[in-house]
């Protein structure tokens, strides 16, 4: 195509765009939902996936009736559509270039019913959230992935998800007892009415006597039943579940159990009510290292006829990678591993009493193993924490250390105990054969289901050659073997091509049969689960540049997506990873127009809008904190005059707050409308970054910081917050002074004395510098603070207790900016927060509290980072009888002053918590951090105060 004719046909283009968003706005009720726009649909196509589909419009659906107006509207515009929850999905499956739905922004509400044994659910909603409701009742849902944390339910049913410990007995297709669904159709179907066979017969009448002309067809050959049978007789998700047509008569329940496992190809389940299986909380957990993979499996069945719950097994190569770990185990100290292998097994009991009946019983079976280091089983959950982290931490390990630019493939596959040994031996063979030097081994071994791991080039040829070699030869071995080319990961488009073989021609017309009488005119995920093209899963590979070192290791799992506030209002972690990979790929293709169009949406979608809060980082596999990443791209847009008056402000902070509450008390004092015509032209004028709009709720200044203090024996050094002197605390009828003054008067009434830094009034954690990227400022205010606090500290003798808890995440990062000889000094200082110091050393000493009925408390990100969560709920605890977390908190966003410059952002992140929260009254709102009060008290209209001025109140 000439330049002419590509400039011809760009308006044409763009017309098919706008039409198409036209088309599927009408489908919803709120049009901003839907978006043609390329920046969004790039960021939107990136998921777990080795595969790369951009689709041509994002729609977020709000209900099942949107969700069946936007099939027929794909129909409508010849497109495709496909359905996406959480995109940890690993083989394809969550990607499409037609229409993609998100089911999962609008999807995640869950109802706890029958005291915690049966629970309802939608899409939206990690496993990980859903347990969090449930556990409360001593209950958990009966699949277990190991990507609970970011896996939805929507993936869940669709991929009919196991994990560790249910096998196949307590999987989604087992535990579903009712499903919500809706057709290409528009036909909504629900399961747990008494009459839906009845109205699915009237509704869909092709469809149902589709159904049991396919269940008579199945059922009638001795030989479909038998394949059908011995497949689904281990952890099996290729293909269609055609067990449904055997365990099942009425044509709605075989349909809703066949929505189970396909891939978003039949229908959208938009609710399903799962029942739950029971916690249990007592524990026993040993690694067991076996001579060889062939001693390891024959112990299987005395292990687990002696009741282990769990059997993971690892391989030479992953012991060996084990070996690394930063948190190494006792069991692999000191072992030459050669052809080892492991099962790490686990007990499990509803009491303590049980648990130890059950090893009581099982201890012939261990002494009888020719173990390498011992047999011993553990309860201490430290210990425990440290084996299971050897097992999880095998993906960190190998997709961490993968070579910049290549993909890291995690496949599943299943077959009988008996030839798992064989089976393992020759996905050694085939690694070796290959070059896949990197591979390890691992799986839940009492299932007969392995995962293997690799890492893979997809940039060349000759890359995807090899690995088209490679699997074409462990499809071989896995179906010579009788096994399933997929237990757990779904179908997906890797293994697409493959399903005919696995089950025959009789079996595989089945499943087109089934795929025509749902979807007959092919709109849902096409090529997902079902293809003849025997290259499909060949195509479509995502390709990896080099963009950063920091996050170049970065597998595009999604984990990091639920704890991110910024996930429904701009982009993720994961996406603005993928668009830097984007942007990268647009300019080695010489496509600038491309290029530009990404890099213009990247400064607020991507840097300006990100919380920094690195929430991402405590979720990411890989360790990888976007967060900071933004800080630094934020720091390399600063002109050098920008960063000189950064560090102007960093040698003048004490001028500088004064300066800052003297005009927050003199717009307490102005109308509101004037202020907010006057910031707004303001930042018309491009100081968007540095000024908000005004706003009624942006508090007064606050007082000054605590006078200079030095007691004769002093038990720490008070580091007063400076947001706590910018920002007056929440009006209450006693007009109280804010957490610094509590916490002084909190010490004073524990007979705890403190000293506070003379210089105190011109020192700062180093946050603000530090999230706008004044690299210069952070230096010298750094410096500053450090030389004061070791002075005053008396050399790192004293810990330091400073009353906000981003300001004690803020000191403990200095070290980042600091000289190598000062990072000796600051690691020698000891940080502690506030609510912590309270909780070890206040609490014990101080009066007995009077106590609020109810408490609603908010946790802060820094709080997460610091691991002092417990700490705040003990002192919580201490003032109320009931203190209630949402189920839904999350990291309000405010972020120092994100919230003031991008309320939006607060706004989304906060929306879930404080429909919770308003939902009923608290006697008193509590955070630990003034900014996150602010955030929640502008979220809820609740007044949010410091927990310690509670604490003050309640104990004066």
């Amino acid at each position: 195509m000439s330049p002419s004719t590509a400039r011809a046909a760009e308006p044409s283009a763009a017309d098919e765009d706008t039409r198409l968003a036209r088309l599927l706005a009408a489908c919803v009720s709120d049009p901003a939902r839907v978006t043609t726009d390329v920046p969004r649909r790039l960021a939107a196509a990136h998921d777990a996936s080795p595969y790369l589909f951009t689709p041509r419009a994002v729609v977020r659906a709000a209900s099942a009736a949107e969700v069946g107006a936007l099939m027929a509207g794909a129909q409508a515009a010849g497109l495709p559509l496909t359905l996406r929850s959480g995109g940890t999905s690993l083989a394809g499956q969550a990607g499409g270039e037609g229409i993609l739905v998100d089911v999962r922004s609008h999807w995640r509400t869950a109802e706890v019913l029958d005291e915690g044994l049966r629970i309802r659910l939608r899409p939206g909603l990690t496993v990980r959230q859903a347990n969090a409701r449930l556990a409360r009742y001593g209950r958990r849902l009966g699949p277990d992935p190991a990507s609970e944390s970011a896996c939805t339910i929507g993936g869940l049913i669709a991929n009919n998800s196991s994990g560790m410990n249910c096998g196949t007995h307590d999987n989604a297709y087992r535990t579903m007892e009712s499903l919500q669904f809706v057709l290409p159709s528009g036909t909504v179907v629900d399961t747990a009415t008494p009459d839906a066979d009845a109205a699915l017969r009237a509704r869909e009448p092709a469809l149902h006597a589709g159904l049991l002309r396919l269940r008579e067809r199945i059922r009638g050959s001795a030989a479909s039943r038998a394949t059908i049978e011995r497949l689904f007789s281990m952890k099996n998700t290729m293909g269609y579940g055609l067990n449904s047509f055997l365990d099942h008569d009425d044509p709605a329940d075989i349909l809703a159990h066949l929505m189970i496992g396909s891939e978003g190809t039949l229908g959208f389940v938009s609710e399903a009510v799962f029942r739950t299986v029971p916690l249990l909380p007592h524990t026993a957990t040993g690694l067991l290292v076996l001579p060889g993979l062939a001693e390891a499996t024959d112990a299987l069945p005395a292990l687990l006829a002696a009741g282990a719950r769990t059997a993971e097994l690892l391989d030479a190569a992953s012991l060996r990678v084990a070996q690394q770990s930063p948190r190494p185990v006792a069991e692999l100290d000191g072992l030459r591993v050669e052809r080892h292998a492991a099962l790490l097994v686990e007990y499990a009991e509803d009491s303590a009493e049980r648990l130890a009946e059950r090893m009581a019983a099982a201890r012939p079976v261990l002494d009888g193993l020719p173990a390498a280091t011992g047999t011993s089983l553990v309860r201490d959950q430290r210990v425990r924490a440290r084996l299971w982290h050897l097992r999880k931490g095998l993906y960190t390990a190998v997709a961490g250390a993968r070579r910049p630019g290549t993909t890291a493939l995690l496949e599943d596959i299943a077959v009988p105990l008996e030839r798992l040994t064989r089976t393992c031996e020759g996905l050694t063979g085939l690694f070796d054969r290959h070059g896949y030097q990197d591979a390890v081994i691992f799986g839940h071994a009492r299932d007969g289901n392995l995962h293997f791991m690799l890492t893979q080039d997809f940039d060349s040829a000759p890359e995807i050659e090899r690995y088209a070699r490679f699997t074409d030869e462990m499809v071989d071995l896995v179906l010579d073997a009788g096994g399933t080319l997929k237990a757990e990961h779904g179908t997906g488009r890797a293994m697409a091509p493959f399903v005919h073989r696995q089950y025959g021609d009789e079996l595989y017309d089945v499943m087109r049969e089934l795929k025509t009488l749902c979807d007959p005119h092919g709109v849902l995920n096409p090529g997902v689960l079902l293809d003849d093209d025997p290259a499909t899963h060949l195509r479509s590979l995502k390709s990896v540049p080099e963009i950063d070192p920091a996050v170049d290791a970065c597998v595009e799992c999604g984990y990091c997506e639920p704890v991110c506030p910024t996930s429904d209002a701009t982009t993720s972690p994961r996406q603005r990873i993928a668009l830097q990979r984007e942007i990268a790929l647009a300019t080695a293709a010489g496509d600038e127009r491309r290029r530009r169009t990404l890099e213009a949406a990247y400064t607020y979608d991507a840097v300006d809008s990100c919380a920094a809060d690195s929430l991402c980082l405590t979720a990411c596999p890989v360790a990888i904190d976007t967060g900071a990443v933004m800080k630094r791209v934020r720091a390399q847009r600063h002109s050098p005059l920008a960063q000189r008056a950064g560090n102007a402000a960093a040698r003048h902070w004490a001028t500088a707050v004064k300066g800052v509450r003297a005009a927050l008390n003199t717009a307490d004092a102005l109308p509101v409308p004037v202020l907010r015509a006057a910031t707004g032209a303001v930042r018309r004028l491009g100081a968007g970054e540095l000024v908000p709009l005004w706003t009624d709720d942006i508090p007064r200044g606050g007082p000054a910081r605590p006078s200079p203090r030095r007691p004769a024996e002093p038990r720490a050094v008070f580091f007063a917050a400076c947001i706590g002197s910018v920002f007056a605390p929440e009006e209450t009828p006693g007009d109280a002074p804010g957490a610094a003054a509590a916490f002084l008067r909190l010490c004073e009434r524990a007979g705890v004395p403190v000293t506070v830094p003379g210089e105190l009034a011109g020192l700062c954690c180093g946050t603000p510098w530090q999230s706008k990227g004044y690299t210069t400022g952070h230096r010298t205010m750094a410096a500053r603070t450090l030389n004061a606090l070791w002075e005053a500290g008396d050399q790192g003798r004293l810990p330091v207790v400073c009353d906000a808890s981003s300001c004690t995440h803020g000191l403990r990062q200095l070290a980042d900016v600091l000289p190598e000889p000062d990072r000796a000094r600051l690691a020698a200082l000891d940080f502690v927060d506030s609510v912590a110091f309270a909780a070890d050393h206040l609490l014990p000493a101080l009066p007995r509290p009077r106590r609020l009925a109810t408490l609603a408390l908010h946790p802060t990100c820094s709080t997460v980072h610091l691991g002092i969560d417990d700490a705040l709920r003990t002192v919580a605890a201490a003032v109320s009888d009931e203190v209630t977390v949402p189920d839904t908190w999350g990291c309000c966003a405010f972020a120092g002053d994100r919230g003031l410059l991008h309320p939006e952002i607060t706004a989304s992140a906060t929306a879930a918590q404080a429909a919770e929260i308003t939902a009923r009254t608290y006697d008193a709102y509590a955070s630990c951090n003034r900014t996150c009060e602010l955030g929640m008290t502008r979220a809820t209209g609740r007044p949010y105060r410091h927990i310690l001025e509670l604490l003050d109140e309640a104990t004066a």
